[in-house]
C-alpha cells in the first residue's frame, strides 16, 4: 500500500515544538536552587530505623493474625466432618460444600498472609 496524501502539520504543533528552539539560552537553562531547600526535600523522604522497626513489627503482627484465620479454617473443616460422621452420611453433599468453603477461607487467609509478608 502506498500513501499518496500530503503530510499536514497543524500550526499549533509547529509553534509548540519550535518554541524551545527560539528561546535564548539564558531562559532555557535550569534554575538553580539553594542547597538548604534540597536538604529539606531529602530529609522528608528518609525514614528512621525506629520507624522501619515499627513497620516490620506491624507486618509480622498482621501476618500472624491472618494465620489465625487458617487455624479457624482447620477447626471448621473438623467440625464439618464431625457432623458428617454423626449424621451418618445423610447430607453428604452439604458436608462437601462445607468442606470446600472452609478450605477456601483457609487458602484465602494464607494468601493474605503471604501478601503481607512478601508484597511490601
Amino acid at each position: 500500500m502506498q500513501t499518496t496524501g500530503a503530510l499536514f502539520i497543524s500550526p499549533a504543533l509547529i509553534c509548540c515544538c519550535t518554541r524551545g528552539l527560539i528561546r535564548p539560552v539564558s531562559n532555557s537553562s535550569k534554575p538553580s536552587y539553594s542547597s538548604s531547600l534540597l536538604q529539606v526535600a531529602r530529609q522528608q523522604f528518609q525514614t528512621s530505623v525506629v520507624s522501619q522497626g515499627i513497620d516490620t513489627a506491624t507486618k509480622f503482627i498482621g501476618a500472624g493474625t491472618a494465620m489465625g484465620g487458617v487455624a479457624g479454617s482447620g477447626a471448621g473443616i473438623g467440625t464439618v466432618f464431625d457432623s458428617l460422621i454423626i449424621g451418618k452420611q445423610q447430607h453428604f453433599s452439604y458436608a462437601i460444600l462445607g468442606f470446600a468453603l472452609s478450605e477456601d477461607m483457609g487458602l484465602f487467609c494464607l494468601m493474605v498472609t503471604f501478601l503481607i509478608l512478601l508484597a511490601t
